[in-house]
């Protein structure tokens, strides 16, 4: 067995609890622009994933990240856990910019296409978010990634 220098990543996040506080008094639009702004702390997936740079209007979300080693899976790429975390990043937050105070979401699918190998090479990638149609109790939106070519990852 070959043995191999390993590596070492430590990263940092503040309590979720703190930015939950928020959800009440603030539209899921000013909670995303405050997290934007760095008046509330980014959830702790950002951190994990190291999801960078975010934007954020009514209906649309984007996220951007930087391949990195320690996304990849055995067979070295991107994971495509990753990859369904960009996804589902940008379109959840998408729905939440369309609701009011006190209102909160949860993901009921998610469906993904892979449509081509992302790796550190790939360079940074950009993961937008758009509320296609939004009812009384569900809504529907899509995501889509792209490297920095325009061509669409997943």
């Amino acid at each position: 067995m070959t043995q191999t220098q390993g590596r070492t990543r430590t990263f940092t996040w503040s309590d979720p609890a703190a930015g939950a506080a928020h959800l009440g008094r603030r539209s899921g639009l000013e909670l995303m622009q405050a997290m934007i702004a760095g008046e509330l702390a980014a959830p702790p997936i950002m951190h994990l994933v190291d999801m960078s740079r975010m934007e954020a209007e009514e209906g649309r979300v984007a996220v951007e990240l930087l391949p990195q080693e320690f996304h990849y899976n055995p067979l070295g790429t991107v994971h495509g856990g990753v990859i369904s975390t960009l996804l589902d990043t940008a379109a959840a937050c998408a729905v939440h910019t369309t609701l009011p105070a006190g209102v909160g979401y949860t993901s009921l699918d998610l469906n993904v296409k892979f449509l081509r190998p992302v790796t550190v090479d790939s360079g940074l990638l950009r993961c937008e978010g758009t509320v296609l149609q939004r009812g009384r109790r569900t809504a529907l939106a899509e995501a889509r990634l792209t490297d920095p070519a325009g061509r669409r990852v997943g």
